[in-house]
């Protein structure tokens, strides 16, 4: 362990057997996320809890309070915060105890836990933002829209695009946003899925909230059900996106005609899933976590689903067909 690992260990323990007022607790790590959080399951004499650890100058832990605090007003379920230390970045909250939606879902149960799931976004997207809250304006959407021709077409792949390629990265980056910035914008968490959602008492806990900004209503709903990890069938899908805008519009929320709504939605799925790209190969290439460019084909497969069915759109899909399934061919033969 190295010497600034070891310090954090020991400066993690001490605070945890001092919020627990528990000089015998121990910690046993419990997940991590793609950014630099981790948590922690403490066991000794009390019941167990959960410690955040947010290293402060990798990871500010004041955002994760404020959108704890703005959703738990609102009447959203989060975990309940039991002893803070900001400058340190550590928090001590309820141990929700069980896994996340993500591991219970079957094909059984999925209508029941989505249906929950939605209660809790209703929930988030009645809540009236602050003024100062972040947006997913332009600038935003333009960043994360990028993310996949530098991180996945030219990191990942080694492609080099072409003049008339980037001119219809362009066009669809230009689509893409202007229908986001066109649609009405809410309270948005930009990561309400599955592995972000944990059965509680009082209904699905939503957790991971700390990026939540003003954005385009159907981004949530899309990354819903278009998981970046788990992957349904298009139609049933596209049954749970019409149940949920049925249940947005009996609590007043501003969704358009279904019609509509169905297109915001596409197309906000569409530059999330290049954005994940993006991501997932960053993550890989610059932090060294390579366990999420597996699921690369997942969003392939979500890109195949929708860009066909809007013409000018399909430019992008001849580019997937002509230069990434090719490349991605040969990268899957290189490693085999």
């Amino acid at each position: 362990m190295t010497t600034a690992l070891s310090d954090r260990h020991d400066e993690r323990l001490r605070w945890a057997r001092l919020a627990l007022k528990d000089d015998s607790a121990q910690l046993r790590r419990a997940s991590e996320d793609a950014g630099f959080r981790s948590y922690w399951r403490s066991q000794g004499q009390g019941p167990s809890r959960m410690l955040m650890d947010s290293p402060p100058a990798l990871e500010d832990v004041r955002p994760w309070l404020r959108i704890h605090e703005l959703l738990a007003a609102g009447g959203v379920r989060v975990p309940q915060i039991l002893a803070e230390e900001c400058d340190s970045g550590f928090l001590l909250l309820e141990d929700l105890g069980g896994p996340t939606l993500i591991q219970l879902l079957d094909t059984d149960n999925a209508d029941t836990w989505f249906d929950a799931a939605i209660t809790q976004l209703l929930r988030l997207q009645a809540i009236a933002p602050p003024a100062d809250l972040g947006r997913f304006d332009e600038a935003a959407l333009q960043r994360d829209f990028n993310l996949f021709e530098a991180w996945f077409l030219r990191r990942h792949l080694g492609l080099e695009p072409s003049g008339a390629e980037l001119a219809v990265l362009a066009d669809a980056r230009r689509q893409l946003i202007e229908n986001a910035l066109a649609q009405p914008q809410v309270l948005t968490h930009r990561d309400f899925m599955p592995r972000n959602l944990m059965p509680a008492d009082g209904g699905l806990a939503v957790l991971d909230f700390q990026d939540s900004v003003i954005g385009p209503i159907a981004y949530d709903p899309i990354s819903l059900f278009k998981d970046a990890f788990l992957s349904w069938p298009p139609e049933r899908a596209e049954r749970w996106l019409a149940h949920y805008h049925a249940r947005a519009l009996d609590a007043g929320l501003p969704v358009p005609a279904l019609s509509g709504f169905q297109r915001d939605a596409d197309w906000l799925g569409v530059h999330r899933h290049l954005k994940i790209l993006g991501i997932f190969s960053r993550l890989h290439y610059r932090d060294g976590k390579p366990r999420y460019l597996a699921d690369a084909p997942r969003f392939i497969a979500y890109l195949d689903e929708t860009l066909s069915r809007y013409e000018s759109l399909r430019p992008l899909q001849a580019l997937l067909d002509e230069r990434v399934r090719p490349a991605l061919s040969l990268r899957a033969e290189a490693v085999s």
